[in-house]
């Protein structure tokens, strides 16, 4: 019998009126349900309910306080939250199940707690054509409306793998065999010269703290990238954005 999935790892829940109704607009997403506080009320509640109507997508009444803990943002819910599937998204560990089929280039985000951080990794990551984006439940900042915006949407279609924390799933990349890499401006190896395997997992840290230690402690090879003008560093966006690029490049020079 098959493992039953949480709903974290199936579905983006987002809040706030406007957010809601687009999404419900938008036929390309599957909505699975609307929930709403027992007090909002308003032209646009009326609009939410009529396009979920229309979408067949079950609307139910909670509290104020349920809708709060619902969508994890006691500010900016506005009484309206909903579950948005994620085709793309499911846990690590069934991604590495069937190692005939695991995916073969991942990144790892490690306390990265700004939403647009996050949001622009996965819109760069997922042009580049990268396996697996691999977001902790635990210190990476929540996919929220604010990472679905700072994607441009790609959050909803992205190759988003959940893991409980950066360690744990550290741990299992390389017990399944990946080697872990990760980006440094002292690292030993330059990225442009730098030789990977087949499968290999690309870890970015906190800007900040940089990566947590039981992570930092399993990295095979740090890796920089070249900078000019006397810079030391790139956003870690940026520099998501190098890394998937250069090795779509690879990819491209193997096929062509």
């Amino acid at each position: 019998m098959s493992k039953q999935v949480s709903p974290r790892d199936r579905f983006i829940t987002i809040y706030g009126r406007k957010p809601v109704l687009e999404a419900l607009e938008d036929l390309e997403l599957r909505v699975d349900k609307v929930v709403l506080a027992e007090g909002a009320r308003g032209e646009i509640i009326h609009e939410i309910t009529e396009a979920a109507a229309d979408r067949a997508v079950p609307v139910k009444r909670a509290s104020a306080q349920r809708v709060k803990l619902l969508a994890g943002n006691g500010r900016h819910d506005q009484g309206v939250v909903a579950d948005v599937v994620a085709r793309g998204m499911r846990p690590l560990e069934d991604a590495l199940a069937d190692p005939a089929r695991a995916p073969r280039r991942m990144l790892l985000l490690d306390g990265l707690t700004t939403p647009a951080n996050v949001g622009m990794v996965l819109r760069s990551a997922t042009a580049a054509g990268i396996d697996g984006i691999i977001l902790p439940h635990r210190g990476v900042a929540n996919l929220d409306p604010l990472v679905v915006k700072a994607s441009a949407g790609v959050a909803f279609h992205a190759p988003i793998l959940r893991a409980p924390d950066a360690g744990t799933a550290a741990e299992s990349l390389i017990e399944a065999g990946y080697p872990l890499y990760s980006l440094d401006s002292h690292g030993e190896q330059e990225l442009f010269r730098a030789e990977f395997p087949e499968r290999a997992v690309f870890v970015l840290g906190s800007e900040t703290a940089g990566l947590s230690r039981t992570v930092a402690e399993l990295i095979a090879e740090r890796i920089r990238i070249p900078m000019c003008a006397g810079l030391e560093s790139l956003n870690v966006s940026a520099a998501a954005s190098v890394v998937c690029y250069e090795l779509l490049r690879r990819e491209y020079s193997r096929n062509h």
